[in-house]
């Protein structure tokens, strides 16, 4: 049921004409991992290689990600789910405009619905917005749980900001070890993780 309800929304996107996008697109990046997953990550918008494979985060911006989430024993088969705020390239990988985010959120909202993570986590300034409005700040917001219509939302620095300033990474490290302890508080209390 649930994959069927997630297939038939893939369908819309991949006939989606809402915003100019989805001519310059190669292929939809819907998401990716476990659709019975307990996290959902939330990034900004697909790159060159996502662009390319159809598969959210495989960049270097993703592969720095599945360190991250190796790290805390978490993987995308098992516990996570991927998706961005769009669902296609922006050219050059600018930033989506308003426009471009308010046509495709509905999309992310309704796999979020069917979903039903326990956590989301929200990668850098652009998810943060969409999620909490203009007047958000990530370096401001980040580390600090938040509530969206009843889930508990962390929101952290995404993968490019911290290989643009590795300095962040600590910052980052310490959001994802908040992650673990709310895993565990509301999924499993015994996940493993050899750092925390």
């Amino acid at each position: 049921m649930m994959e069927e309800q997630l297939e038939q929304i893939n369908s819309e996107v991949i006939a989606c004409t809402r915003c100019g996008l989805c001519k310059e697109r190669h292929q939809v990046v819907f998401g990716s991992g476990n659709p019975r997953a307990s996290i959902f990550i939330v990034g900004e918008a697909p790159g060159f290689e996502e662009d390319k494979t159809g598969v959210a985060f495989v960049g270097k911006s993703g592969q720095l990600l599945e360190k991250i989430l190796l790290a805390c024993n978490f993987s995308r088969e098992k516990e996570v789910y991927l998706g961005n705020i769009v669902k296609c390239r922006p050219p050059h990988n600018r930033v989506p405009s308003p426009q471009e985010q308010a046509a495709c959120l509905p999309y992310l909202e309704r796999q979020i619905e069917v979903i039903k993570p326990k956590i989301i986590i929200l990668m850098g300034s652009t998810a943060l917005k969409a999620f909490f409005g203009t007047s958000s700040r990530i370096t401001r917001e980040r580390g600090n749980w938040k509530n969206w219509f009843g889930y508990p939302v962390m929101p952290t620095y995404h993968p490019s900001a911290l290989l643009r300033n590795p300095n962040l990474k600590r910052d980052a490290w310490e959001d994802f070890k908040k992650v673990i302890v709310k895993y565990r508080e509301l999924v499993d209390n015994e996940h493993y993780c050899k750092y925390i």
